[in-house]
């Protein structure tokens, strides 16, 4: 299945990638799901019972179906058929080396056999890139077709700052899922991090790109699933297909229960400076003691059926499965049609049919009805569905490389030590695929649907991707009408009737680019309600644009709020408050004067302007992001964390605690006000990482009076061994403010005596000041 994806300054961090894709794009195949065609493609490998590639079908032989219910095929191409009008197109092969979870000795082999690979499968049409994730993913060689230059950064054993796996770092959890310990889990989620960025990468690249990862594997827990399904649906988005190979060859399963882990740990060893909790800790939260990681254990979903029985198996809570049934390892669900599946299990051919996956049902809970711009704004209640179920019993090493492969349209080698013979298997699979197009029914954005394929052909068996995600782009309103009329007003002079307070914080992203979190609160008043299909329906479309200096443009997002009520009641009750709105752009860092314009059409309109100055980061130095003021929440599943990951946004996290930014910093005594921030010490990867800590300090803005400040304390508890990333949130103790405008400063410390300091203007109402603008469901 293909999907157009769009990021910010992919041409910076992927200029690489791109060069290539601008090169053939005159020949690029449509990559869409495009708003105006509504077009899903579905590649599909068709394979007969020893695993042959079956050539010569017709449309006529498949059927497709979305959310189990059957398309209309309208279109259909064989990739190897000498009248494709794809036929001549290149062919693209990664190979990722995946450095975190090998050990030296099955490195060696597995480059050695990889050098002898790259020999026997570049040619005209047949380009390769190396690529290596040690922590961090880089790329070794961008896509040749030269066998000596690839060659050349194959070999050598290469370190990893991260590992997905220690010893005793598994064991099984009170809820039956394994458990990692956090050096581990921060591992493994690098690692799909690295697989993401590399998907994105590859998003312009026009044809099926094979990723050939190897890898010995890695336990995924209950707290990682959401990065494996944004893992997939990135993945899926740019048409990359996963080809794992578990390097170690002939290995015996790790069985369920075996081993003991530590937990979570607090890190580093050294003294501890006890933070302030009265005042500045999380309220009711986890202590610093223990650290908790980011994404916290999942209840109230169900997982899908599958294998053999097809009954539904029910998560914790409320949600329950309801998955479809069906079989695996080389048979058909019925005579003569085969269903999509994986590799066979234990060995090295493609094949084998699976059970379609359940739905699972994880929804948000509590989500404000009305506001579908925030973090839930368009709740994923299926999200988990595009992820394959992998039966009890398969060794949990390789759970993770099989819902990759199966997830994508690949197929998984394991227990061979012919890894040259695996590698070969798969480059033969570069144009043995068919395209299968339809046009799918409207769906909200956010939504997930599986996907399944089944071909009329008797003992033959067909791989597909398991689902997509319908979420918008990044730039919703590129090249429409609406996105010219506001660029002219954002160049314009003339000023905005309506005003929308603003926040700008960042984070870094990478070196030298920062993300931008943008928070804003919109007079719910300037909504024009209209019936339209028994609805009252409203809308309105936002444009942000960052202007450098010279007046060119660093960075631009546009988006579409739109808002269906019944009657006039729901209306005026959603007329009560403004409407929080946030979305992220990356941008490089430097001097940029940022706009933002939004309008519901006509003369009504808002402009807001605000200076942005992120300072540069070359990721080798001590530095501190901005401050984010906002409600604090449990950060959970059903605050929408797989809807956050699949439209590729970064929630701010830290201790199972997530701060929602808000537009305007003007505070009631009982709200929940959290203070988020990071701080970046590249000495925590060393063997002798220095002592980080902050220090706080509130002052009244008007007589400059301090109220309240603490000495230096350490972050231990929410440093993640093996990051140079600490994330930080505190509680903002506005409860003990009386009413007034103050100043937080919050500076960022090392053992070094490295010092910065980062600050936020706030405000706290009276008793009786009215609510301000900001969403807390």
């Amino acid at each position: 299945m293909r999907l157009q994806a769009t990021a910010f300054l992919t041409a910076i961090l992927w200029s690489g990638f791109l060069a290539r894709a601008q090169e053939v794009a005159q020949t690029a195949t449509p990559t869409v799901i495009r708003t105006e065609t509504r077009v899903v493609l579905v590649d599909s490998v068709v394979t007969d019972k020893k695993g042959n590639y079956v050539s010569g079908l017709t449309q006529k032989d498949f059927k497709v179906y979305e959310d189990n219910k059957e398309q209309t095929i309208n279109s259909f191409t064989y990739e190897a058929d000498p009248a494709s009008p794809n036929n001549n197109q290149k062919h693209y092969l990664v190979i990722f080396f995946d450095n975190a979870s090998v050990a030296a000795g099955d490195q060696m082999q597995a480059r050695s056999a990889a050098e002898k690979f790259v020999a026997n499968n570049t040619g005209p049409n047949k380009f390769i890139a190396v690529v290596n994730f040690s922590g961090t993913l880089r790329i070794a060689q961008n896509f040749t077709n030269d066998a000596d230059q690839l060659r050349a950064v194959i070999s050598g054993v290469k370190t990893s700052t991260v590992a997905t796996a220690d010893a005793g770092s598994t064991g099984i959890s009170s809820n039956g899922m394994p458990s990692l310990s956090a050096a581990a889990q921060f591992g493994v989620s690098s690692v799909l991090l690295g697989l993401r960025s590399l998907a994105k990468g590859l998003a312009d690249v026009p044809g099926r790109k094979m990723v050939v990862m190897l890898t010995a594997g890695f336990v995924l827990n209950d707290e990682l699933r959401s990065e494996m399904t944004a893992t997939i649906d990135t993945c899926n988005k740019s048409n990359v297909s996963v080809y794992p190979i578990d390097v170690r060859g002939l290995v015996a399963p790790n069985m369920p229960g075996m081993g003991s882990g530590p937990g979570f740990g607090t890190g580093r060893g050294g003294r501890e400076n006890p933070l302030p909790m009265a005042l500045f800790g999380l309220p009711a939260g986890p202590s610093l003691a223990s650290f908790a990681n980011s994404f916290q254990a999942r209840g109230g979903a169900g997982a899908g059926g599958g294998g053999t029985t097809g009954g539904g198996t029910t998560g914790g809570g409320a949600g329950a499965g309801a998955g479809a049934g069906g079989s695996r390892g080389g048979t058909t669900s019925s005579p003569g049609a085969g269903s999509s599946g994986g590799a066979s299990r234990g060995g090295t051919s493609p094949g084998g049919s699976r059970g379609t996956t359940g739905t699972v049902n994880s929804g948000r809970g509590g989500a404000p009805a009305v506001n579908p711009s925030m973090n839930g704004r368009n709740p994923m209640n299926n999200a988990r569905s595009i992820v394959p179920v992998i039966p009890v019993g398969i060794d949990s090493n390789l759970d993770a490389l099989y819902q990759l492969a199966e997830g994508t349209g690949g197929f998984v080698i394991v227990n061979s030590n012919d890894l040259l013979g695996g590698m070969e298997k798969i480059a033969r699979e570069q144009d043995q695929y068919y395209i299968l197009g339809y046009s799918p029914a409207d769906s909200a954005e956010g939504s997930c649907h599986t996907l399944r394929v089944k071909v009329s052909h008797g003992g033959s068996s067909v791989r597909s991707r398991s689902g997509y995600c319908n979420v918008r782009q990044v730039d919703l309103l590129a090249g429409k009408p609406a996105e010219t009329e506001l660029e002219a007003i954002a160049a314009g002079v003339t000023a905005g009737k309506l005003g929308a307070p603003l926040q700008l914080p960042f984070f870094y992203a990478s070196p030298n680019v920062a993300r931008v979190n943008v928070a804003m609160e919109i007079p719910s008043q300037s909504f024009q309600f209209q019936k339209e299909k028994g609805k009252l329906h409203a809308e309105m479309n936002i444009l942000g644009i960052a202007y450098r200096p010279d007046n060119t443009v660093g960075a631009k997002f546009s988006d579409t709020l739109k808002f269906d009520f019944d009657n006039k009641v729901q209306v005026e009750e959603f007329g009560k408050t403004p409407v929080h709105y946030e979305t992220q752009f990356d941008i490089a860092t430097g001097q940029y004067n940022f706009k933002v314009v939004f309008s519901a059409g006509g003369e009504n309109f808002g402009k807001i302007e605000k200076p942005l100055f992120i300072e540069p980061f070359d990721g080798k130095q001590f530095a501190v992001s901005g401050v984010a003021l906002g409600e604090l929440r449990k950060a959970d599943a059903d605050a929408g964390m797989e809807a956050v990951l699949i439209e590729d946004r970064v929630p701010l996290i830290a201790l199972g605690t997530q701060d929602v930014p808000a537009g305007q910093y003007s505070f009631k005594p009982t709200d929940p006000v959290g203070l988020y921030m990071e701080i970046y010490e590249p000495g925590l990867t060393g063997e002798k990482p220095p002592d980080v800590s902050v220090a706080i300090r509130i002052t009244d803005r008007k007589s400059g009076e301090q109220k309240m400040a603490t000495s230096g304390f350490t972050v231990k508890g929410y440093e993640r061994p093996g990051n140079p990333v600490v994330p930080v949130i505190l509680r903002l103790p506005v409860k003990d403010l009386p009413a007034g405008s103050y100043r937080v400063e919050v500076a960022g410390m090392d053992s070094a005596g490295k010092t910065i300091t980062r600050s936020a203007d706030f405000e706290v109402e009276g008793a009786t000041a009215p609510a301000v603008g900001w969403d807390k469901n």
